[in-house]
């Protein structure tokens, strides 16, 4: 609801088969998600989810409670140091009982704040849009708790999120933007690709000429592929970048220790 898409609609067995970054309004500021599917195929997906973000928001459908799934979930982004916010969803359904999802968070050392902890806990309701500003409005309390700043007037430090070909286009890489601002004409370098930024994208399509921070940006210009989860930076030259490629294509071909510039 809060992307106003419906991304299950079209996608094999009912869920969400891709990571899907993109940015909503909630009054002056602007959250970005990024959205990890909950089947237990997708382990290395939630895992760079939780390595890009400033925030998880971890959904458990009251009617089932906390899942395998849920575990892990938990997990990666404990092990990657972020803060977690828990959405209680489908509170609307007849065997909605958030208090035993609240209960079983406790096991896991999530300790919701109606329970004497800090753990940010919101019932919602995505089918009949009920408390979803009040989940916004829990990120950004968290957010400006945790102080949260980057700078802009720098070269652009982001991580590929997916990467795709596609014909008549050729590569095309999402990248959320960490620090630092994205221009085209930029060379960047991620993994053993790089390129020369030809076009840039916003979640809605629309061509931009610049991406800020915490920006989500379809980038056009690699020369081949990246891997998903790569970080992708500015070269100041295009013998750098080629450089720096040639490196990691050579060095990934040793045997033994793996070193990343």
């Amino acid at each position: 609801y809060i992307r106003k898409t419906n991304v299950v609609e079209g996608e094999a067995g009912g869920i969400t088969q891709h990571i899907a970054a993109y940015q909503v309004q909630s009054g002056e500021n602007h959250i970005t998600f990024l959205d990890t599917p909950g089947h237990a195929a997708f382990t290395a997906m939630r895992l760079r989810g939780a390595m890009v973000t400033d925030i998880v928001v971890i959904i458990v459908a009251a009617d089932d409670g906390i899942m395998e799934q849920t575990i892990e979930a938990i997990s990666h982004a404990k092990a990657a140091e972020v803060p977690i916010i828990v959405a209680i969803n489908k509170i609307d359904k007849p065997d909605a009982d958030a208090q035993k999802v609240k209960n079983q968070l406790l096991s896991h050392n999530l300790i919701p704040e109606d329970m004497g902890g800090d753990t940010m806990v919101v019932e919602i309701s995505a089918v009949k849009k009920q408390n979803l500003d009040a989940l916004l409005e829990s990120i950004l309390l968290q957010a400006e708790m945790l102080e949260l700043e980057t700078p802009v007037d720098r070269s652009a430090v982001g991580s590929v999120v997916e990467a795709r070909m596609e014909k008549g286009r050729g590569v095309i890489a999402t990248v959320l933007i960490k620090k630092g601002t994205l221009k085209v004409g930029d060379l960047v370098v991620a993994g053993q690709s790089y390129g020369k930024v030809k076009n840039l994208y916003n979640d809605h399509g629309k061509v931009i000429k610049h991406a800020g921070p915490s920006t989500p940006v379809e980038v056009i210009g690699f020369d081949s592929t990246p891997t998903a989860g790569e970080e992708c930076v500015v070269a100041e030259s295009e013998k750098q970048a080629r450089d720096i490629v040639e490196y990691r294509i050579q060095n990934a071909k040793k045997p033994g220790k793996k070193q990343k510039i």
